[in-house]
């Protein structure tokens, strides 16, 4: 078996000699690939800001000779500079004491009123306002930093402002963990609750009816904390290390648990409904009052994610109904969300993965029916950009629509409630990106593709037509630094008939002639969608890897979003799929059209989901990855965070988290393999990453560690890049990477 295994490494480094891929040369290319491509694409990145209700816009115009800031007007279809770029470069080098290139002009969060006169930006940490007619310019103070707030806490409600009753006669506010009344005149003070305690009270944020007559609280019963603990081994400014604390709930952990309360104001009487329709919660959201004061909705979101529904409380009878009940066997994705109460008080507009794809659905409130489907077809709605209620019409995206093209494409629509008159406003093929007008009578598009660089125009957003050309992309320079497009590649997944949409990236110096190891870049999950489908000139953690030799691929198998239902929830209670037998075909397929596409020496690499999914790999389909680099892995989905791996995973906690598990799975492992973890990791708990090492240390298995310290959610930054590099190199090359001294990086 090892004289096999040393013929097959010498077949291996005899080709890469042929070949000579892996080398110093490689490196430096690699390394400088950034460099190499920046500034080199021009007309770009236009990001068109609207001028309050104004049909005028400015951006940035990415020329030649700099930065040019601009100011178009849809009606009169013209375009000016914004302001004098060397006027405001010579005051602002002067106020600010620094050299200022015009052509380079830094200004952070630019507002422009509707006269055009007065900009407001951020330079330097310090707030700047520009009276362009008076040629002034003022320091408006330092920037105030918005204190950080940890993401993954859950709001306790114990604090919060009191709130002023619409008429503005009363305050309403928590005292001694109860609900209390003071009139604004006397200063008179009045409980409406007495049952608060420490350990079940009333919500801070409390809800006025628009009568003023009633409030609307939520009661509070808290849950025991989770928390992870990590140590920053090297901290800046002191020799000790420092111990860090974070909330972070996990899969099976307690929740809080909320009941919407309603007392009215002069007879002190409480409306406290049963808890029947909403007594397994994940999540309990409003309330929100209606505008007869009749009644408040709120929505629950049930463990498990089987059933979401928009619920009414009566202020009259205390009573709870069903208005909208959404339900699954595998999830409700409520990712996908979008809920519009119309202002008639009588429709709400609903969005739904129902009927296997996601569309809009027109209800009505009084009776929780459907009025109709407003969206119909085998295709995604993504965002809901306006709803005019006047007209009764829906500005909206989607992908899917056009038949034989990459169904990810994001095109902008246009319908009526009742469901007609869909219109198309982006009609050509790309991945467009709209901003529309406050009066909703003109756009910006922006679209591209992967392998196509962008186009902005100004249309018209009642019809889509085309009213004057903005910026066409120039890439000339791109082009002429080696730059090659990625190429969209389709092949049939798992089934012999599913589309599954990737991309494949070649090395600035693709020889068709040459065999080459083929990387796999990975993230999956029904969060979204993850191949790049817009123009980027260098793919971060793609083209520069591949410089080094390689052919890198990326695709998004079933279990990922934005196609049915059916293709999404493939992976319910089964991460571990993460669309491997779609990928497996896919990659078969791109060989077979591709023969320098080396297969049988095939890596794969991500981080988070993806670091998992990397691992996961080398275990469950050794005899198709031949080695992995994971980064910052969620390794154990009873590791990681609640809220992500209970909609997939399933709750109450049950055996598939376990067969799931690539700690439990470890000994599984037959193929090289890199870990990387940042030490102060508070996405993924850092843990989950040396539990691993645990596992596999137990079960006698050789692999690579690399910490991070000081890091965050990492795929290991520079230094993880470079390991990255090696590793592969070594791998499937079979050859040995060049001294990181003898390596100038740019």
């Amino acid at each position: 078996m090892k004289r096999i295994y040393l013929l097959a490494i010498g077949a291996l480094l005899s080709g890469n000699a042929l070949y000579a891929q892996g080398t110093l040369n490689d490196y430096q290319r690699a390394f400088s690939l950034s460099s190499n491509f920046k500034d080199k694409v021009f007309y770009s990145d236009v990001n068109p800001q609207w001028i309050g209700n104004t049909n005028q816009f400015w951006y940035v115009r990415n020329t030649p000779q700099g930065k040019v800031y601009v100011v178009t007007d849809a009606v009169k279809k013209t375009r000016k500079e914004l302001f004098d770029h060397q006027k405001l470069a010579k005051l602002l080098a002067s106020s600010a004491g620094q050299t200022i290139d015009a052509t380079k002009l830094p200004l952070q969060e630019l507002q422009v009123n509707p006269t055009l006169d007065t900009l407001r930006f951020m330079y330097n940490n310090y707030k700047w306002m520009y009276l362009s007619k008076k040629s002034n310019l003022v320091n408006e103070g330092r920037v105030v930093k918005p204190e950080y707030k940890y993401w993954n806490e859950w709001d306790d409600e114990r604090v919060g402002d009191p709130v002023v009753s619409p008429d503005g006669k009363l305050i309403a506010f928590i005292k001694n963990q109860n609900v209390y009344i003071k009139d604004n005149l006397f200063g008179k003070e009045k409980a409406l609750s007495f049952d608060g305690s420490p350990g079940e009270y009333y919500s801070a944020y409390i809800h006025w009816s628009p009568d003023s007559k009633k409030v609307a609280v939520m009661k509070f019963r808290p849950a025991e904390k989770r928390y992870i603990y990590f140590v920053e081994s090297s901290p800046a400014g002191q020799i000790q290390p420092r111990l860090h604390k974070r909330e972070y709930a996990k899969p099976g952990d307690a929740l809080p648990i909320k009941c919407p309360c309603i007392f009215d104001v002069a007879t002190g009487e409480a409306k406290i409904p049963s808890m029947e329709l909403f007594n397994s919660q994940f999540e309990l959201r409003g309330p929100e009052w209606s505008s007869d004061s009749k009644s408040v909705l709120f929505e629950y979101n049930q463990r498990g994610h089987q059933v979401f529904r928009v619920l009414e409380l009566s202020a009259e009878t205390g009573k709870v109904r069903t208005v909208i009940n959404e339900t699954s066997k595998t999830f409700v994705n409520y990712n996908r969300y979008f809920r519009r109460d119309l202002a008639n008080g009588n429709e709400i507009i609903w969005m739904s993965e129902r009927d296997n794809w996601n569309h809009l659905y027109l209800y009505d409130r009084k009776t929780g029916e459907v009025k109709n489907q407003i969206t119909k077809g085998e295709w995604y709605v993504r965002d809901v950009v306006q709803v005019d209620e006047a007209n009764r019409v829906i500005y909206f995206s989607a992908n899917g629509m056009v038949a034989n093209e990459d169904p990810y494409l994001v095109r902008y629509y246009r319908i009526n409630f009742d469901g007609s008159g869909l219109t198309c406003l982006t009609p050509e093929e790309g991945m467009h990106q709209a901003w529309f007008s406050k009066d909703m009578k003109y756009m910006v598009d922006v679209y591209s593709m992967v392998n196509k660089a962008p186009i902005a125009l100004l249309r018209n957003a009642t019809n889509g037509k085309e009213i004057m050309p903005l910026e066409k992309a120039d890439i000339t320079e791109l082009l002429k630094a080696g730059w090659i497009a990625p190429e969209p590649f389709c092949a049939k997944g798992r089934d012999g008939k599913t589309d599954i949409w990737g991309v494949i990236i070649r090395p600035t110096n693709f020889d068709p002639n040459k065999k080459y190891p083929v990387l796999e870049y990975i993230y999956a999950g029904p969060g979204s969608q993850y191949t790049p489908k817009s123009f980027f000139p260098l793919l971060r953690y793609h083209s520069t890897i591949a410089e080094l030799g390689f052919i890198v691929i990326q695709m998004d198998g079933m279990g990922t979003s934005f196609r049915s239902k059916a293709f999404e929830e493939i992976i319910y209670k089964n991460l571990k799929d993460a669309g491997f037998p779609d990928r497996i075909a896919w990659t078969k397929a791109a060989a077979k059209k591709y023969p320098y596409m080396d297969i049988d020496r095939l890596g794969i690499f991500g981080g988070s989901a993806g670091g998992q999914e990397a691992m996961m790999a080398t275990l469950f389909y050794p005899e198709h990855y031949k080695a992995a680099y994971a980064g910052c892995g969620c390794h154990d989905n009873r590791m990681d965070k609640i809220w992500w791996n209970e909609q997939w995973m399933g709750y109450p906690i049950g055996k598939e988290y376990a067969e799931c598990s690539n700690v439990e799975n470890a000994h599984l492992l037959k193929t090289p393999l890199m870990l990387v973890v940042g030490e102060m990791d508070d996405n993924v708990d850092p843990a989950s990453t040396m539990q691993v090492v645990n596992a596999l240390e137990k079960a006698n298995k050789e692999f690579e560690l690399v910490v991070i310290p000081g890091s965050n959610h990492t795929l290991g930054g520079d230094y993880g890049d470079h390991k990255r590099y090696d590793f592969f190199v070594k791998h499937l090359m079979g050859v040995n990477p060049p001294a990181w001294d003898a390596i100038k990086y740019k």
